[in-house]
């Protein structure tokens, strides 16, 4: 038996890297996956039929986490094909680095509108749908939120918000059996990350800076995912856990 048997999860942003990962990890203890995608069909299908290989159910849901109307129509697609959502991983997010001179009004709103208002509309439409039961909310942020890293003002600041947000939401939310706590990762390998011109040079140069000496796996992400979902972290809300190997 899983940790998760019985549950219901969706994880947005779940095509690839990161996401992929989680929804895998959470598929692998048990619980039935709604893997949501923007943009990448084929990516959200291999996800999910890996999961059913490996025994599990799983499903793909289309939809931008930008819009609530889109939010509700995958959500309502969920619980109709799984049933209702106990379990919601607020992965979805851009990110690009710009030194200050490049900033611009469409990339903040590119990167806030998806980083932080996607991850506030979710977290609203899952809270309203968890009922008296309760529930779980883990939110990806990133270890960029702390190291503040030189031409990333706009994604830090995106995953600053995510911090804050996950403590607002654990104590308004802690009163109806919702705990939400956030995932903040540090250099994973990603189809992403090495699409970035410099990985390679960022990623040895974390490496060096990582006490465990490796750039992450998204299944490294996935293994904490599941232990934040599972009744093991029952008594954990408004913690935000570096998953960066020892990067700080």
């Amino acid at each position: 038996m899983g940790k998760l048997d019985g549950k219901i999860a969706l994880v947005t942003g779940a095509s690839k890297g990161i996401g992929a990962g989680i929804a895998l990890s959470l598929a692998s203890e048990g619980a039935a996956v709604a893997v949501n995608y923007h943009s990448d069909r084929a990516g959200a299908d291999r996800v999910v039929e890996k999961i059913k290989v490996a025994g599990g159910k799983a499903i793909s849901v289309q939809g931008n986490v930008t819009s609530s109307e889109e939010i509700d129509r995958f959500f309502n697609e969920t619980e109709k094909q799984l049933g209702n959502v106990d379990i919601l991983v607020n992965n979805a997010g851009v990110f690009v680095w710009l030194p200050l001179q490049d900033v611009n009004e469409k990339e903040f709103h590119r990167q806030f509108d998806t980083n932080v208002l996607g991850l506030l509309l979710a977290s609203k439409r899952a809270a309203k749908q968890f009922g008296e039961k309760g529930g779980c909310i883990i939110n990806i942020g990133s270890v960029a939120s702390t190291l503040t890293p030189p031409t990333a003002s706009i994604y830090a600041a995106t995953k600053c918000a995510v911090d804050g947000i996950t403590r607002v939401l654990a104590k308004e939310l802690g009163p109806r059996n919702i705990r939400v706590n956030s995932i903040n990762p540090g250099v994973i390998d990603t189809e992403g990350a090495r699409a970035m011109d410099a990985y390679e040079q960022v990623a040895n140069a974390m490496k060096t800076l990582t006490p465990l000496g490796r750039t992450g796996m998204p299944e490294d992400i996935g293994l904490i995912a599941a232990f934040l979902a599972s009744d093991e972290a029952r008594w954990l809300t408004g913690e935000i856990i570096l998953g960066s190997g020892g990067l700080r």
